[in-house]
């Protein structure tokens, strides 16, 4: 690494990443003259090994988790030490951060995949295939404690933080403090993770990890990652002090700018986390352009933390964390309501992303009571993923409307006379001007289409027709006002009430064929009513399906790619018989592996992807006959 030729500063920091905790970066920026903003090489390597540091933290009186650290990497060795500490266990990456390489397993039959996926991951993410195995504890929660150490020996924690809702083992939301947690079981946290940064000569900044038992109260060394995280924020927010400015003091030699009992801890702070990935589709990741970007304004109590732009696009070789909202108030209570506003307010089209299951996260009455733990998501399940509801009658109308004034050919503002303008309204024959727009939810049962007429009676006057579904009465709204304030918003008057209601248009990729499949048709996303967004979809016409269905029909049989990614394993091949839920393809997409199995009993057809190939969303990777 010809480093002197690309930095001209003495110091370099190496972000918020697995950068900045590699040792090997460390060493080369040492032999370069340059300070490395961040922990000693020898710490980094100590607190990098998951099983080190577990001997580390035990010798320095830090409670750990019972598992197998040990060196022995034989499969079958590891699934009897798997039978010794008992199921479910969790196999976890020794060089491991972040998720990855991490994999529950609930019991014997299941362990060798497990631990398989788990080492391709770790070699992926970290170079180094090494696990160990700890006995998974059933109600945790992830209470982790920042800590900042000076090359003067002195070591202070900065309060701590839960991170327990998660999916994939992978953060979703933060909060400092964490709820619920007794002064003395908070002080105790603090000294033990203060003891752990001791115990390996720390400098910098580090956050400790800790697994805390919700039905004993204890609490057991995780891990630490030798870096400042992602979700630092909230740290800074109830702390009023800058961790980044910390770090470049440090890196001076200079003492920590305050000593333990100066650290203040003022209000409450949340941080959401905005992933490009569909909740609703197992969390799954997504790519592709970010068409429309609206946020919040930031504020003495809300930052934006933003890494891409309206226009930019996401791909597939990163982590799909695209945006953090961190908000901060008095209370608890206080800043979920900061934090709910901000994220009424995040309006994003092109690609999925989990804002609006982070509204109904942040609204869901055992997280407003701070009852959580790291199974949040699936103990809660059915509050957080509700079925989808029909859209109100005045949603369809504003939908139709924004349809119909955006297709209406442009008037010239110097034709305001013109009977061309004045009557467009009508037709020859004196004819009134109407239009019939089909509408389908995005998500949700199929049905058949919501129809909505559209009656043009004057100049940016309407009256609208929605029919009813299922026997129910039409509903109908007299002499609307509607007009298009920009080419997203519709300006509207729907029972005496104004709107102006944001909608954007995402037409389909021209290379895909026309399908009842939402995203072969044009899209219609609408933001109403407190930040909700409902998807609509404009159903494609008949003549056009015709022409895509010989070519979706013969793909029926087909396993598909549920996302852009690359081929990682091909389990099978042409004339195979696989059983029911048989491992058929894995892939990568985000860092992140998906397994597709076999959904019935079946031979082989064909396989139509190999290792490395890089697949785009709906590819058919694999043809199994099941009849």
């Amino acid at each position: 690494m010809s480093v002197n030729e690309v930095v001209h500063k003495p110091f370099i920091r190496g972000g918020y990443g697995f950068l900045s905790e590699n040792a090997t970066f460390a060493k080369e920026l040492a032999k370069a003259g340059i300070v490395f903003i961040g922990p000693p090489v020898q710490a980094i390597i100590s607190m990098g090994s998951k099983s080190e540091s577990k001997d580390i933290m035990t010798n320095a009186g830090v409670p750990c988790v019972p598992g197998y650290h040990g060196t022995n990497q034989d499969p079958s060795f590891l699934l009897e030490q798997a039978e010794k500490i008992t199921f479910p266990v969790l196999i976890k990456a020794v060089m491991g951060g972040g998720g990855k390489g991490m994999k529950v397993v609930h019991n014997r039959e299941d362990f060798l995949d497990a631990l398989e996926s788990a080492k391709r991951e770790a070699m992926k993410s970290f170079s180094d295939d090494r696990v160990l195995v700890e006995k998974y504890i059933v109600r945790p929660r992830h209470v982790e404690v920042q800590v900042f150490g000076d090359q003067h020996g002195n070591v202070v924690s900065l309060w701590e933080r839960d991170c327990s809702v998660q999916r994939r083992h992978q953060k979703i939301i933060e909060e400092a403090p964490a709820p619920g947690l007794s002064e003395e079981t908070r002080a105790d946290l603090g000294a033990k993770a203060v003891a752990a940064a001791k115990a390996v000569k720390y400098e910098g900044a580090g956050t400790v990890e800790f697994i805390y038992d919700n039905d004993t109260s204890k609490f057991y060394f995780m891990e630490m990652n030798t870096r400042l995280q992602v979700e630092h924020p909230v740290t800074e927010m109830i702390t009023k002090q800058d961790l980044v400015q910390w770090q470049l003091e440090v890196a001076s030699g200079n003492p920590l700018p305050l000593q333990q009992d100066e650290i203040p801890r003022v209000g409450h702070a949340f941080e959401a986390r905005i992933y490009a990935e569909n909740p609703r589709n197992n969390f799954l990741p997504d790519v592709g352009p970010l068409l429309y970007l609206s946020t919040p304004e930031p504020s003495e109590n809300l930052r934006i933390e933003e890494g891409f732009k309206a226009g930019s696009r996401i791909e597939v070789f990163y982590d799909p964390l695209i945006s953090k909202v961190v908000a901060h108030g008095r209370d608890r209570t206080e800043a979920l309501r900061v934090l709910r506003k901000a994220l009424e307010e995040y309006h994003v089209v092109g690609l999925s992303t989990n804002v609006q299951f982070l509204r109904t996260l942040a609204a869901n009455e055992d997280f407003i009571e701070g009852s959580v733990e790291t199974a949040f998501i699936d103990k809660h399940f059915d509050a957080l993923f509700p079925p989808i509801s029909a859209p109100e009658p005045e949603l369809l109308a504003q939908a139709a409307l924004f349809v119909a004034l955006r297709d209406q050919p442009p008037v010239a503002e110097n034709s305001a006379n013109s009977p061309w303008a004045s009557l467009y309204a009508r037709r020859f024959g004196s004819d009134v001007y109407h239009r019939i727009v089909q509408l389908n939810l995005e998500h949700g049962e199929e049905t058949k289409p919501f129809q909505v007429h559209v009656y043009s009676t004057g100049v940016g006057r309407f009256d609208v027709e929605v029919e009813g579904v299922d026997g129910a009465p039409n509903t109908k709204f007299s002499s609307v006002t509607a007009s298009l304030a920009s080419p997203t918003q519709l300006s509207s008057t729907i029972s005496n009430q104004k709107r102006i209601t944001t909608i954007v248009s995402q037409r389909p990729p021209p290379d895909v064929p026309a399908s009842h499949a939402p995203n072969t048709a044009e899209r219609m996303h609408i933001f109403h009513s407190e930040g909700q967004k409902t998807t609509l979809v404009i159903p494609p016409p008949k003549w056009l399906l015709s022409l895509g269905g010989e070519v979706l029909d013969a793909a029926k049989k087909g396993i598909r790619a549920p996302m852009p990614s690359v081929v990682v394993e091909v389990k099978v091949n042409a004339g195979d018989k696989v059983k029911k839920g048989q491992v058929i393809v894995v892939l990568e997409s985000m860092k992140t592996e998906t397994v597709l199995r076999a959904e019935k009993d079946g031979v082989v057809v064909s396989v139509g992807c190999k290792k490395g190939e890089m697949v785009p969303e709906g590819k058919e990777l694999v043809e199994i006959d099941t009849e």
